[in-house]
Order: structure tokens, then C-alpha cells, then sequence
């Protein structure tokens, strides 16, 4: 588990995180969701430890983040897997070596086990087949399902995705949502994916959170976000004119 306890964040005079306080849970889809300027990112940035909090913590499990020493910090970036917007790929490497680079980075293992790993992950995210292929020679999907896969090959604890579904079509979207959710639950990880998509939202969400000027104005389930009566939430959920023929069909 992750918990975020009463986080503040500023920039000079622009106050982004206002008190803070969410549990994000194992084995779960948990999603951060707002509108720009909402602080969803900069939140997720803080649990990463990229920013540090102006006040409140951040907790791994039994751990304090701002209480760990460098080393141990050191030890929990190779307990994180992230899932980059953009996909973050080396263009020079194959897909086999874009999987394959934290293996090489950060553990010990030997290089028939790397080889292994990386055609264990391959498999599971359905990359059968692609491992000489270059980054420009695949699709944008196939470039996340990479993102993925490297993501995982160090079998984390914790995944962070930002964006994962950003310019995608949303067939491919879908895939994507899905892989992300199975993982989740296969490993018993704690998955968190900040998000502006409302079909992930609906899909997968397992837990939400909806975010709005700094503060955290909502959590819930997928299934609880179609039947809030939050005036914020509404206004965010149903702003699609198929979304507010859903609400009207739930609520006759």
C-alpha cells in the first residue's frame, strides 16, 4: 500500500497540493483523475518522490518516504516500474533491449535468467515475435505494450503509469487498460495511473480519485463514479452528451 498523508506542495505563490490524503491500495486499478491544473500530476510526481512535500508524508507499506535514507530510496526505485506518456523508448535498441536495459542496470542476475525474463514479459503482454524490431517499426500500442513490459521486468511492487492511453486509438486504448488492469491483479501490485480518459475510468477503475484545484474532492469505484451526486464529479463525468444519457438511464 501507498499513503499519502496531508500533502501540501508549492511553487513560490502557487499553492498546487492542498492537504492531500489518499490509500492507494494492492492488487488494485487505482486512478487519479481531474481536470488540467487540478494538481493530479505534480500529486503523482510527490508520491514518486520527484518533488518533495512542502508538508505531510509519503508511506510504502511501514516506511516514511522522507525518512528513508539514499540508499534504501536507491532500493525502492528498483521496487517501482513507470509507464511513461510518451513511452520513453530508446530509438537505437530493439524492443528485446529496451525490456532488457534494467535488467542490465540494475540487477544480478545472470544472462541466461535476464534472457528469461524478458521473454517472460514479452509473453505476457502479447509481444510474441517482436524482439528485433526497432521502436519506429512498431505501432504506437505495441510501443506501450514495450513500456510495459520493461515496466514489470524487474517484477515491482509498485507501477506507476502516466497517461498510458495518450494517443492512442481507442480500440487500442482498451487493450492497454486492460493489460494494465490484468497485471495489477496477476502480481498483487500497487498500480497507480493518472488519467484524463473517462472510458479508463469506466473500464478499470478500481478505485478513484478525483482531483480538483489541489484538493481531493472524491473517491470511489467505476461504478460509483456513474451515480455520484458531486457537483464536480458530474460536471466531469457526464460532460459527454453519451455519458449524460447514462446517467438519466441509471437514474430512472
Amino acid at each position: 500500500m501507498i499513503q499519502a498523508k496531508g500533502i501540501i506542495k508549492s511553487f513560490g505563490e502557487n499553492h498546487v497540493l492542498k492537504g492531500v490524503d489518499v490509500d492507494f491500495y494492492p492488487g488494485k486499478t487505482n486512478l487519479i483523475i481531474g481536470r488540467s491544473g487540478s494538481g493530479k500530476t505534480v500529486f503523482l510526481k510527490t508520491i514518486l518522490g520527484l518533488f518533495e512535500p512542502d508538508g505531510g508524508s509519503i508511506h510504502y507499506g511501514e516506511e516514511v518516504l522522507g525518512e528513508m535514507s539514499k540508499q534504501r530510496r536507491k532500493t525502492l526505485r528498483q521496487e517501482i516500474g513507470m509507464v511513461f506518456q510518451g513511452g520513453a523508448l530508446f530509438d537505437s535498441m530493439s524492443v528485446a533491449e529496451n525490456i532488457r536495459f534494467p535488467l542490465e542496470m540494475f540487477s544480478t542476475m545472470t544472462e541466461h535468467e535476464k534472457d528469461a525474463r524478458v521473454k517472460f514479459v514479452m509473453d505476457r503482454v502479447r509481444l510474441e515475435g517482436a524482439d528485433k524490431l526497432f521502436p519506429s517499426e512498431i505501432s504506437g500500442g505495441m510501443q506501450k505494450r514495450v513500456s510495459i513490459a520493461r515496466a514489470i521486468s524487474m517484477n515491482p511492487n509498485y507501477l506507476f503509469c502516466d497517461e498510458p492511453n495518450s494517443g492512442l486509438d481507442p480500440e487500442t486504448a482498451i487493450v492497454i487498460d486492460q493489460l494494465i488492469q490484468e497485471i495489477t491483479h496477476e502480481y498483487g501490485m500497487t498500480t497507480i495511473v493518472n488519467t484524463h480518459d473517462m472510458n479508463s475510468v469506466l473500464e478499470i477503475g478500481d478505485h478513484v480519485v478525483f482531483m480538483k484545484e489541489g484538493h481531493k474532492v472524491w473517491e470511489g469505484t467505476n461504478d460509483q463514479v456513474l451515480g455520484s451526486t458531486n457537483a464536480d464529479v458530474e460536471d466531469y463525468v457526464f460532460k459527454s452528451k453519451l455519458f449524460k444519457q447514462v446517467r438519466t438511464a441509471l437514474r430512472k
